[in-house]
């Protein structure tokens, strides 16, 4: 026969509240000390009936007092953290809002630079805009110039290096040019022997 689930609702019948409370406080000691063995856990158990009656169970050797002392001081510990932690965060939430208004104001700042927004500004925060840019307009003057400077001296280290490599060139050609010279004078020294000689043995046959 199947049993029936259990109402999780205060028992009204005295005596089958009573029996019902013996019963599953023996079971509830039993699974405390079965998880104290079989997990090594410290274990402490404290069940107080409705007239008032004790009843308890503890792993500890020494006494249930030592594993209370040790919950309480976990739970102090737990508070400290916590505090800790509530502490770190608002600390963090404070940066944030500080971030918030650094990056607000710089936004602002920005605007301001590029012209829009200044029928708020006062004459001294025009003024102070002005030197700004002023000093912003040198900055780039002076790295245009370097830049200007920089490009100047890398073309003429390519033009140093191009005229080098027409130099080595023109040698190589006026070697080359001068070898096919030399060719061909040996050529046309050549064709005159021959002439010379042709000469010679038509002289020689009349």
């Amino acid at each position: 026969m199947v049993r029936g689930k259990t109402q999780m609702k205060r028992i009204e019948n005295e005596t089958s509240r009573q029996v019902t409370f013996s019963k599953r406080r023996n079971g509830l000691l039993k699974k405390a000390f079965e998880l104290s063995v079989l997990c090594d856990a410290e274990v402490a158990l404290i069940i107080f009936s409705t007239r008032g009656r004790l009843y308890e169970f503890s792993s500890s050797t020494s006494s249930i007092n030592k594993t209370v002392e040790r919950y309480q001081k976990k739970i102090k510990d737990f508070g400290d953290s916590h505090k800790g932690i509530h502490e770190n965060t608002q600390i963090l939430k404070d940066g944030g809002m500080s971030m918030t208004e650094t990056i607000e104001h710089l936004e602002n700042s920005r605007r301001k630079l590029l012209g829009d927004e200044l029928d708020t500004c006062s004459l001294d925060e025009l003024r102070q805009l002005e030197n700004q840019l002023e000093r912003s307009l040198e900055k780039i003057r002076a790295r245009k110039n370097q830049m200007f400077t920089e490009q100047i001296e890398k073309l003429k280290e390519e033009e140093k290096c191009l005229l080098q490599v027409n130099k080595r060139l023109r040698e190589q050609y006026l070697i080359e040019r001068g070898r096919y010279l030399s060719d061909e004078d040996l050529e046309v020294v050549r064709e005159k022997k021959e002439e010379e000689v042709e000469t010679e043995l038509f002289i020689g046959r009349r």
